[in-house]
């Protein structure tokens, strides 16, 4: 009797295992040496990337760490930089004409961007017709865009002449009087838009790109459906074209924050850079001031700073926008 107990107390105090409770153990996963084929495709591809991977760092990475520097100083350019800290960028939210060029260069980038999206699909889709001489068309439609835009920004000065702008001529035809339209500050803005426009070409040519890579064979099946052009170009070419949109909206934003030269030749010859009252006074334009007319180097790098900063906000917003609208699904399937 004592036997049992003993035996059974003795069975009860040892620990039992569940062999299925116990994950089994994983073996280090081995890490196998490159081989020198691997080794030497790596070289060779590092060696092809080299120049861009120089070129971001000496043109790109330098500059931003550089500006960032001497943000933090008061700095001519020819004496020693004062170490001010972020004084410079409080200096910027304070300064009024920093207001004036955000609102100015807000203004530009609201009108501007949307509308050149707009104005490049309608040249893409011209561009996009089946006709034997639409090699002339399309080269037609792109030759704007290569003309430089500070002889654009010449052409458009002469055009808005009030005395003798072929502008002012047309509009005297419907009655309406000669206006200065470079004199006030909202349609000086409008004109620099309007010359903006001339540029279009070459985001076309990336909607042409994409209209071409959109299966012929979800338009048969729309016509087969009854869809007639315009509902097809909304149900179909608009929906799949917005990769192309993103890519265009991103890189007009930037350039639309980065205006410079259109004001600067405009303003130039109507009485002063940023002339009339401001009103073409561009956060690039402010920024060119500050850093070569009046030697604040250190103001103009904060300002470059802040724009950069506003820049990326802006971009990464429309990323995360375009997840509700971005369709990459191009498949005719």
């Amino acid at each position: 009797m004592t036997t049992t107990t003993r035996t059974g107390t003795a069975a009860a105090a040892r620990p039992t295992t569940d062999l299925r409770a116990t994950p089994p153990r994983r073996r280090p996963r081995e890490r196998h040496p490159w081989t020198a084929a691997e080794k030497r495709r790596v070289r060779l591809g590092l060696a092809f990337v080299s120049p861009w991977i120089i070129g971001v760092l000496v043109f790109v990475g330098y500059p931003l760490v550089y500006s960032f520097a001497i943000s933090l100083t008061r700095y001519s350019g020819m004496q020693e930089a004062t170490w001010v800290g972020f004084g410079n960028y409080a200096a910027a939210f304070i300064d009024p004409l920093v207001h004036t060029a955000v609102g100015n260069t807000v203004f530009y980038a609201a009108i501007a961007v949307p509308l050149g999206i707009v104005v490049a699909i309608v040249i893409a889709i011209a561009m996009n017709q089946d006709v034997r001489e639409i090699s002339w068309y399309r080269t037609a439609l792109y030759i704007p865009s290569l003309i430089p835009t500070f002889a654009l920004a010449f052409i458009f000065v002469v055009l808005v002449n009030p005395q003798t702008g072929l502008v002012n001529q047309a509009l005297k035809v419907f009655g309406v009087p000669a206006t200065n339209l470079l004199g006030d500050p909202t349609t000086a803005k409008l004109v620099i838009i309007a010359l903006a426009q001339m540029g279009a070409g070459n985001a076309a040519l990336i909607f042409l790109a994409g209209m071409r890579g959109i299966p012929k064979t979800l338009y048969e099946a729309a016509r087969v459906d009854g869809a007639g052009p315009v509902r097809q170009f909304f149900a179909l070419t608009l929906p799949l074209l917005s990769p192309v949109i993103l890519f265009n909206l991103i890189t007009g934003i930037s350039n639309g924050l980065q205006v410079f030269t259109e004001a600067y030749v405009i303003s130039s010859g109507t009485g002063g850079l940023g002339s009339p009252d401001n009103g073409t006074l561009f956060y690039m334009l402010y920024l060119y001031k500050n850093a070569f007319s009046y030697a604040q180097l250190g103001f103009a790098s904060a300002m470059a700073v802040l724009l950069f900063l506003a820049g990326m906000l802006l971009s990464g917003l429309v990323y995360w926008l375009s997840k509700r609208f971005v369709n990459y699904d191009v498949t005719g399937e």
